[in-house]
């Protein structure tokens, strides 16, 4: 069991470093590529909902805390199939209980302005089905928790005997945070300059959400986001 908890950080630490990798080099390669593909440059913005959860060490039991998402999209295209994507995003992350039959209810949101730069795969023409994916850098900027009790002095309450409370006196003290998205969407042409697209996207982040380690009593924090957006482009170039 011990072997499992450390193995499974290392093992998307990893993942997360190939796709940044796979990313990069394809980002560099559509730079310097040749072609007689004219490249295509065009400004955005997108909106939409979050579900998030927290994957906890050791686990809570959780649904999924719904939030918002917004941001500005920057595209370059340089061959046909391929380009990349920059965004800066407002994004709720966090979580919320279930207490299954019990009369309470806590959800802890942290809001996160977002870095994501991402390698843009499509295919067709007027109607593109394209797939995303690359690391993310995200800087916290608030927290808020509700609740309809008192988290701070759970221990006097029996019903909470058998539930794990370990997570409510720990800050979302971890400033910086880093992970890798991907996701697949479909864009629609309106005209030759403007398009409209949704898109459905995962996170997971490598940092961990509120204070853990070995030493504190939550050892794991990992943030994920299902993303849900509507976005429109416009080709300046």
């Amino acid at each position: 069991m011990g072997n499992n908890r450390v193995s499974r950080p290392l093992v998307a630490r990893r993942v997360a470093a190939m796709i940044a990798l796979v990313s990069c080099a394809g980002v560099v390669s559509g730079l310097r590529a040749q072609s007689h593909y004219p490249s295509r440059i065009f400004v955005g913005a997108h909106g939409g909902a979050d579900f998030s959860r927290v994957s906890f060490t050791p686990s809570v039991t959780q649904s999924f805390l719904v939030g918002g998402n917004a941001g500005l999209n920057f595209r370059y295209i340089e061959e046909k199939h391929f380009g990349f994507i920059v965004e800066a995003n407002w994004e709720q992350r966090g979580w919320k209980e279930d207490f299954e039959d019990k009369p309470y209810s806590y959800s802890r949101s942290v809001d996160f302005i977002q870095i994501p730069v991402l390698a843009h795969i499509y295919f067709g023409n007027r109607g593109k089905f394209f797939i995303n994916a690359g690391p993310s850098v995200s800087f916290m900027i608030g927290e808020r928790t509700r609740a309809n009790f008192d988290y701070d002095n759970v221990s006097s309450n029996p019903d909470f005997d058998t539930h794990i409370t370990y997570q409510y006196a720990l800050p979302a003290d971890r400033k910086v945070d880093y992970g890798i998205s991907g996701g697949i969407g479909g864009e629609f042409s309106v005209n030759t300059r403007n398009s409209l697209y949704i898109d459905a996207r995962f996170y997971f982040g490598l940092a961990d959400l509120v204070r853990s380690g070995r030493t504190e009593p939550v050892r794991g924090s990992n943030p994920m986001t299902i993303s849900l957006s509507l976005g429109y482009w416009f080709r300046i170039k």
